[in-house]
């Protein structure tokens, strides 16, 4: 093979048009890994949810928090953004399972804040650090008017959720199952399967969906994120894109970093697709 069309050279060679950084990681769990600026630190945005989804599941397995507890929206948690609960008033009352999901697949800004309040920020630092994930933090609830950052993590430690989600070992395989019907469920794919073919994902002309997610998005004006778990008929794989440094601050469908990610991610299909299950021969 020509080293020179690897399929790491040939998103470098997409990339270069790029206005912006991008950091990848992607794992075929064939022992095949593409790391693209991995290790480098970029803002959060609602990615960060998964995090506090995972760190709400290690509370529950150790018996310090239950899923079926109830916590009520208060003034405090308000937020605005992403999410049904802030066309609420303050005073509903959900099971934390049911908030839980809401941060997940509506991003719930709201609901978010009702999780940080109940687990608490340091619980949920002990617990993203106890997973492995030495670069990853949140560093406040979701208070716009307050603060300019949200959290702080890596490709590479948000993909090593979803590895081990996948694999079953993240918390244990019962929490593991649970998380990832939640993740299936999450309503924003802009970026991980745009540019997806139809065809592998709509039930209606073929026998079934041949390709599903289990994801999580994120997005601020500083950054555009991305990853998750990518199901194919020829096994799953992992794919994270995070990126920042763009001029363009303001959110739309054809945004340049949800555009490259887009054709990044399509690249890593087409190659897995091709290769039957693996990044690399």
């Amino acid at each position: 093979m020509d080293k020179r069309l690897t399929i790491e050279k040939r998103i470098e060679a997409e990339l270069m048009s790029y206005d912006g950084t991008m950091g990848i990681y992607a794992d075929d769990f064939h022992g095949n890994v593409i790391a693209i600026g991995a290790e480098e630190p970029f803002e959060t945005a609602s990615t960060i949810k998964t995090y506090i989804l995972a760190s709400l599941f290690d509370q529950v397995e150790k018996g310090k928090a239950s899923l079926e507890d109830m916590v009520e929206f208060k003034e405090k948690h308000t937020v605005d953004g992403s999410g049904v609960l802030c066309a609420l008033e303050p005073g509903a009352v959900l099971r934390v399972k049911d908030a839980a999901t809401l941060m997940i697949i509506v991003s719930d800004n709201v609901a978010t804040n009702m999780m940080i309040d109940y687990l608490g920020l340091d619980t949920i630092n002990a617990c993203i650090h106890g997973l492995g994930c030495r670069d990853t933090v949140l560093h406040n609830p979701l208070h716009f008017e307050r603060y300019d950052k949200l959290g702080t993590s890596t490709p590479r430690d948000y993909a090593s959720i979803f590895t081990r989600l996948a694999a079953g070992t993240l918390i244990s395989p019962e929490a593991d199952a649970k998380m990832l019907e939640i993740f299936k469920k999450q309503h924003y794919n802009s970026m991980i399967t745009k540019d997806f073919p139809a065809v592998y994902m709509d039930s209606d002309n073929t026998d079934d969906v041949m390709v599903n997610v289990a994801s999580k998005s994120g997005s601020m004006n500083a950054c555009r994120n991305d990853g998750g778990i990518i199901y194919t008929p020829y096994g799953p794989y992992v794919l994270v894109m995070f990126n920042k440094k763009f001029s363009d601050a303001m959110y739309y469908p054809a945004h340049p970093a949800t555009v490259f990610g887009a054709r990044v991610s399509r690249m890593l299909f087409d190659q897995f697709i091709a290769l039957e299950g693996r990044f690399h021969l």
